[in-house]
């Protein structure tokens, strides 16, 4: 790992855990091993290297969240395995988030302080929203989910369950509280399944 690509690392696991505001510039330099020349010959400021965090974290979120999609034919499943990714992959994944997922962090610090950046974050929930609806409105046209269920209704109770959860594991890093709250989301999820429809999973 280059000093660039080191300092970005180090710059994303501080910022799960301590937020931005409250990592300085030595902070990110002793994590790294650099030094401030050679911080600044890779980012101009300390807000440019926040938006090539924030672009790395988007990385790091589509390789553990949707991990194993392309494998899915049935949008129902994927919506499933999304809440198992989220779960499983992506918030226990503490070599680079050991904080919890960071754009809950950022979004609740950010939202006052630097609307600019905090608007930056919000954009990608509404991209997630947008997908896991999009994903149970297919669902529903293939007659997997009941005819009576709301796509947008559950999309919005499993996106708003999912942001709990993200909360309540950055507060005590349990897996077994984890669990208790997304597992619901699944179990959910499963209730409102078609029995009547084959799956072509």
């Amino acid at each position: 790992m280059d000093l660039r690509q080191r300092i970005i690392h180090e710059s994303l696991k501080l910022f799960s855990l301590k937020g931005y505001s409250s990592t300085s510039i030595e902070d990110i330099l002793t994590r790294a091993h650099a030094s401030k020349g050679g911080f600044y010959n890779h980012f101009k400021s300390k807000d440019q290297l926040f938006m090539t965090v924030l672009s790395e974290a988007r990385k790091i979120w589509r390789k553990r969240v949707l991990n194993g999609l392309d494998q899915i034919g049935s949008p129902l499943m994927k919506t499933r395995q999304i809440l198992e990714n989220f779960r499983d992959l992506y918030l226990k994944d503490s070599e680079n988030i050991p904080g919890g997922c960071i754009f809950v962090t950022l979004l609740v610090e950010l939202d006052d302080q630097r609307p600019d950046f905090a608007k930056e974050i919000s954009e990608g929930f509404s991209r997630m929203l947008v997908m896991m609806n999009r994903l149970l409105e297919e669902a529903k046209a293939s007659g997997e989910l009941r005819p009576e269920v709301n796509p947008e209704a559950v999309s919005r109770v499993l996106f708003v369950g999912l942001l709990g959860a993200s909360v309540l594991y950055g507060v005590d890093k349990s897996s077994e509280e984890l669990g208790k709250s997304i597992g619901p989301l699944i179990d959910y999820l499963d209730s409102l399944f078609d029995t009547a429809h084959v799956c072509k999973c």
